[in-house]
């Protein structure tokens, strides 16, 4: 590690005090408003709120329906990255696995509740192929497939991710030394992996109980904590402090999680090496767990091929010659024009300036010495356990009078703050396997810091770069919680317009802007990949 220069002396400090003002600040100020009351300071919003039969049972609502959801959604998860990597599935159905099950990705959740609407309602393609209504879509049921859809694709890349060390000889040395299926499975392979499994346990279970946009299009009569929050800020009478306080009861599964998540730490250990082995051949094995992957997939596809008919027919499900009338409509009006060019230019600074971000905290942390620098991966931690709406209803009450109320500035400043942990750690990891003696060359040559990490970090960096670019723009583009409290009719983006749009039964342009979002989500993240393939080629090339 090179000494601390000037410059780098500087650029951190700038960094601490810009997540003071648009983290730390907005969390202790609705920390502040959650006791504040006509009297003063007072314990009286979160008596209000323990007094609430119906609140209560929003909350009771919630932690049964993710809990639920966060089961589901680990065992679906673990059972198609067990199909990728210990299995003889045939290669096919296993890259077809890990494209599809992170399509759902690529679209806003709101969008989630009307794709299952149109597939499991009484006119829905699902309902119309088995010739009945299966089950009730609306509350619980509807709320349950929603999150399960919304959940399993980072469960999946997080068991994935954990699947690639997990060190296979051991199976084979289990097998050879005549230990029984399940006492094998258990010891090799959930063992290995049982703090992957309560961590994606957990993550669903947050995302599932924090998020707004499949509750808001499909939860019906069913109450639950995020829209029980959106009605006490926005209803007929907003209650800022009330919602305050409601945002704070947000936080504690959260913070039990992060708990639970340091507990689970202690089951991970490190192999000394990693084996190549493939498994053995096993015809029922492999049969079964093909079979039910792609069953999984054709299952999340189904529910969301309604979303690419609908809009190109007239009338849906009853007049179904096509037309191009709905790409039309929304494409010649001005307002959903105008919302979709807020969300790219919301995307695109998101991804800029985001990255730039994330990138120098982790180049801070990974490349110096500079004293304090752990206080970055707290920073990390607490952006990962605050929810999006938490985070929302923080900057809504802090920036209420200020310049930034209302603008597309504060909406892009709120989702770089809110998804900063993953393209953080992206970054830091990178840069931690580098050589750490480029910057000490750098020094002794004459060069300064900044043109050793011009020259020589920056271009080793670019594949990461361009993920990190990708990961930010995607999420930008679909979310709904961390801005539905920020947005203005002239700054609306597409995922909160379509909960507007629901209320006047607009379901093909809500459909046509999804498709819209999937497109662009694809193309950036297609092109991202493409570009970091090529770069990360030369970087090897360039090495040997």
């Amino acid at each position: 590690m090179h000494s601390v220069r000037p410059e780098i002396r500087v650029m951190y400090p700038l960094i601490l005090c810009g997540f003071a003002v648009f983290l730390i600040l907005p969390l202790g100020f609705l920390l502040i408003q959650s006791f504040t009351t006509n009297g003063g300071l007072s314990l009286e919003n979160y008596l209000s709120i323990l007094s609430n039969q119906k609140l209560i049972e929003s909350i009771g609502n919630s932690i049964k329906v993710s809990s639920l959801a966060a089961t589901i959604t680990t065992i679906l998860a673990f059972m198609l990255a067990y199909t990728v990597h210990n299995t003889r599935v045939y290669r096919p159905i296993k890259i077809a696995i890990k494209t599809g099950v992170l399509l759902p990705m690529l679209l806003p959740t709101i969008t989630y509740g009307f794709a299952i609407m149109y597939s499991f309602g009484n006119q829905g393609i699902i309902t119309k192929l088995f010739g009945q209504n299966l089950f009730e879509i609306y509350g619980f049921n509807g709320l349950l497939i929603g999150y399960c859809l919304y959940t399993l694709p980072p469960a999946f890349l997080l068991i994935h991710n954990s699947f690639q060390y997990v060190d296979r000889k051991f199976i084979v040395v289990s097998k050879l030394m005549g230990d029984g299926t399940v006492r094998s499975f258990m010891n090799t392979t959930i063992r290995p992996l049982l703090g992957a499994i309560g961590g994606t346990f957990v993550l669903s279970f947050i995302l599932s109980f924090t998020d707004f946009g499949i509750p808001a299009s499909i939860g019906g009569t069913y109450s639950v904590v995020a829209t029980g929050l959106y009605q006490v800020m926005l209803g007929s009478i907003p209650d800022f402090q009330q919602g305050a306080a409601i945002a704070v009861f947000m936080l504690i599964p959260a913070v039990f999680g992060v708990l639970l998540l340091q507990y689970l730490d202690r089951f991970n250990f490190q192999y000394d090496s990693f084996s190549d082995i493939d498994q053995f051949h096993h015809r029922g094995r492999d049969l079964f767990f093909g079979i039910f992957s792609s069953v999984i997939l054709l299952c999340m596809l189904a529910i969301f091929i309604v979303m690419f008919v609908a809009p190109m027919v007239h009338s849906y499900p009853y007049n179904l010659h096509f037309t191009g009338k709905h790409f039309a409509s929304v494409l010649q009006s001005s307002d959903l024009v105008n919302v979709y060019k807020n969300s790219l230019i919301v995307a695109a600074l998101t991804a800029i300036f985001g990255t730039f971000v994330a990138y120098s905290a982790a180049l801070l942390n990974a490349r110096t010495t500079v004293k304090g620098k752990g206080a970055l991966d707290v920073i990390s931690m607490l952006t990962n356990t605050v929810p999006g709406m938490v985070l929302g209803i923080s900057y809504l009450l802090l920036f209420n009078g200020s310049n930034l109320k209302g603008t597309l500035l504060i909406i892009v400043l709120c989702t770089i703050i809110h998804y900063f942990t993953s393209p953080y750690l992206m970054a830091k990891n990178a840069l931690t396997k580098m050589n750490p003696s480029w910057e000490t060359t750098g020094e002794l040559l004459g060069d300064p810091w900044f043109k050793t990490v011009w020259r020589v970090i920056l271009p080793n960096s670019i594949p990461t770069i361009f993920e990190m670019v990708s990961y930010y723009f995607i999420y930008a583009m679909v979310t709904i919680s961390g801005v539905i409290f920020l947005v203005t009719a002239e700054t609306s983006v597409v995922a909160s317009k379509m909960k507007e749009l629901q209320h006047f039964a607009k379901f093909n342009e809500i459909f046509v802007l999804s498709i819209l979002i999937f497109i662009t989500n694809l193309t950036v993240k297609l092109c991202c990949n493409l570009w970091q393939a090529k770069l990360s080629d030369k970087i090897q090339a360039r090495r040997m």
